[in-house]
């Protein structure tokens, strides 16, 4: 199979990366759930000229169709509206078998998260993944110190990652790196204590100012993600904030009862209300992390 998604003008995240780093702005990863999702993430981007990374677990694309699928789904979305923002198709927190399907099924990037694994084995899989997405021009980013919360079935307790084991990671050449610095996924608890900032500026010491990835940046507060950004993070993960805001934009239409008003109950009548509060919270993470309007 013949990974074409140059043909499609999607990208891999090599040159936003380089384009965010030398910028002093961080790259939006919007995690998408459906069709829909995919679609206003997309739109958005084009709307607002900023670079963005629309992404999928394995979980989500289950729910959707098979990764063959979900790439023709973006191809056909990028030719159809005629996008020409940089969009990269992500695979995120996939397993090796994961990975390397994505990267045959037409992805531009992929993230192969190792950080279960001992160190050296992690590596070794890294590099065959790098290996098999060099063929076909894949972005590959890595992951050293698990993130804490669930991500659709993998929990992490939120290890701190060890600067060395971020440099061996580093050193593969992937294209970023992704690190625990005591960020979750999923809602923050009340006792959290913050992002270890102290510990992310250690890691881009050790890491020759690889990208950093600042997962579960939903929740984190604005002026941590900024000093993160500063740091080194050149690409945040947002995924819990756009669910809420989908469905916290849907929540007055039913508690005001225009469901049951007519053809209320058709979802294609309220549908785009929640797909409009997930437009509005994506435009305020590109302000916040300072690539709205920086297409290149």
């Amino acid at each position: 199979m013949t990974n074409n998604y140059k043909q499609h003008n999607l990208v891999n995240m090599d040159k936003m990366l380089h384009d965010a780093k030398e910028g002093h702005y961080a790259i939006l990863h919007i995690n998408a759930v459906n069709y829909d999702w995919i679609k206003v993430t997309i739109l958005t981007a084009q709307e607002t000229n900023s670079p963005i990374i629309v992404a999928l677990t394995e979980k989500s694309m289950k729910g959707i169709i098979s990764p063959v699928g979900i790439a023709h789904m973006v191809y056909d979305i990028m030719d159809t509206y005629k996008i020409s923002v940089p969009v990269a198709l992500h695979l995120d927190h996939g397993s090796y078998d994961a990975a390397v399907e994505c990267i045959k099924a037409g992805f531009s990037s992929v993230m192969y998260d190792g950080s279960k694994e001992p160190i050296d084995i992690n590596i070794k899989k890294t590099n065959e993944i790098l290996a098999l997405a060099k063929q076909y021009d894949v972005s590959v980013e890595g992951e050293v110190g698990a993130i804490g919360g669930k991500e659709d079935g993998v929990t992490g307790n939120g290890e701190q990652a060890n600067p060395e084991e971020c440099s061996r990671l580093a050193a593969t050449g992937i294209s970023c790196l992704a690190a625990g610095i005591g960020n979750v996924h999923g809602i923050y608890p009340a006792d959290w204590k913050g992002i270890n900032l102290k510990l992310l500026e250690e890691i881009k010491a050790h890491t020759n100012n690889i990208p950093l990835v600042l997962h579960g940046g939903s929740g984190i507060p604005t002026e941590q993600v900024q000093e993160a950004i500063r740091l080194g993070v050149c690409k945040v993960n947002v995924g819990t904030e756009t669910l809420l805001a989908f469905t916290d934009a849907l929540a007055p239409y039913f508690l005001s009862g225009k469901h049951k008003e007519g053809k209320g109950f058709d979802t294609r009548k309220y549908f785009p209300i929640g797909y409009e509060g997930v437009k509005q919270k994506i435009i305020e993470k590109l302000k916040m992390i300072g690539s709205f309007g920086k297409a290149k």
